[in-house]
């Protein structure tokens, strides 16, 4: 076939509508696409999705080349009590139920320790929000940290629960992140974002921290030096459009702040989530298809990829062969090792709690890709060339829940039992 012929490889795009097209040459050009772009872009399919991916796939190049990293870190949820009922949610438990439990401070610090002579770089600390806590709680958390691992990250306390210990202390939001970053805070997760419209968080979330709320404790952690990740959770009663929304707000807060370290999409896991399975929320989707995934990850990158450049793949939500496929969709990150991950799992992920860096550097490089360990803000700490493969202690764990534990076993042992004050 010639190269003038109609199915040469040079007009293959030629049947991408003149919309999409525009807003993709407006991308690759460098300039910004508008809300009115984006909204055409998220609702693409077929010959306009391949464009999409391919364009963003091609910014990813651009913004941070063929390196995919990863961070070695654990994660440490050390209570699943919560005054809140999320219907989201499967983690919680309300503190009269036999499952619920609490870690202690020298609990959390010990697997803290742990998972620092196995050569993490970071913990990440996210619970529940348990009834009658000291407002105090998560600082005196930091100092124990921080005085027994003075070199760990800690990646720490979501906005709903910055925001918890400052109505429970009486402190400002501003004060009490100020005592956080004295402690030894060095990073906040930007969860607890779901969908960054009101009207959608009364549906799935009615009493959570406002988006007001959310924007005040990040907007307040960035002006104090407090860099923070961002995220969206998507497959649920939310629309297209309340993504694109929910992206231009965290673009015009990168605008302001350039606080942001990465921007991570977690799709609904939704089999155990109460609003779908107990019917609490009509019309809740069963997660989000293959195609959002690929779209939102795409999408993402030409929205946001010249202001926050790190886009994760999460191979937990989504599983190894997708998380490889995001990879050409506009991600260049996988997250991290995770040891423990409980969260997920209760909500019915079927991924598994530990993968190994050894594992990680294979899922990279059976895409062409060249692997790299980072820390918390996106250091790079070792780039890996072809048969650069140093063994790491995890990679030798072959049971991870027989190791370091799981949320069944947790929530089934009276060891840990949340005892109401």
């Amino acid at each position: 076939m010639s190269t003038g012929d109609a199915g040469s490889l040079g007009t293959l795009f030629d049947s991408v509508s003149r919309e999409v097209r525009g807003a993709l040459d407006r991308a690759l050009d460098g300039g910004e696409v508008s809300v009115a772009e984006s909204d055409v872009l998220a609702r693409t399919t077929g010959r306009d999705l391949a464009a999409l991916t391919v364009v963003a796939d091609e910014l990813r190049r651009r913004q941070v080349g063929d390196t995919v990293t990863y961070v070695v870190n654990r994660n440490i949820n050390f209570t699943n009590v919560c005054i809140k009922h999320c219907g989201f949610c499967a983690f919680s438990r309300d503190h009269r139920e036999e499952e619920g439990y609490l870690l202690p401070i020298d609990e959390v610090v010990r697997r803290a320790r742990e998972a620092w002579d196995l050569g993490a770089s970071e913990v990440c600390i996210q619970a529940g929000l348990p009834p009658k806590l000291d407002g105090r709680f998560y600082i005196d958390l930091t100092h124990a940290l921080k005085a027994a691992l003075p070199d760990l990250h800690l990646h720490a306390f979501s906005p709903e629960e910055v925001l918890y210990g400052s109505v429970r202390s009486g402190l400002s939001i501003k004060d009490y992140l100020t005592e956080l970053k004295a402690a030894g805070l060095g990073t906040l997760p930007g969860t607890s974002a779901e969908i960054l419209d009101q009207s959608i968080r009364d549906v799935i979330a009615r009493g959570r921290i406002t988006v007001n709320q959310w924007v005040e404790v990040i907007t307040t952690a960035h002006a104090l030096g407090i860099r923070t990740t961002s995220t969206i959770m998507y497959g649920h009663v939310e629309t297209t459009e309340h993504w694109v929304r929910h992206m231009a707000l965290l673009r015009d807060i990168q605008k302001d702040t350039g606080g942001f370290t990465e921007f991570v999409p977690l799709s609904l896991i939704h089999s155990e989530a109460p609003m779908y399975s107990k019917r609490l929320v009509p019309n809740v989707r069963p997660g989000a298809t293959g195609a959002d995934v690929i779209r939102m990850h795409a999408l993402a990158r030409v929205m946001l990829g010249s202001r926050i450049p790190n886009i994760q793949a999460s191979w937990v939500k989504e599983g190894p062969k997708m998380a490889q496929a995001l990879l050409d969709a506009g991600a260049n990150d996988l997250g991290g090792t995770l040891i423990n991950e409980s969260i997920s799992t209760s909500a019915g992920a079927q991924y598994g709690q530990l993968v190994g860096p050894a594992e990680l550097r294979r899922w990279i490089r059976d895409v062409g890709r060249v692997p790299a360990q980072r820390d918390t803000l996106y250091n790079i700490v070792q780039r890996y060339e072809a048969g650069d493969d140093p063994a790491s202690p995890l990679d030798a764990v072959e049971d991870a829940e027989a190791r370091f534990g799981s949320y069944r076993r947790l929530i089934a042992s009276g060891e840990f039992r949340f005892t109401p004050r």
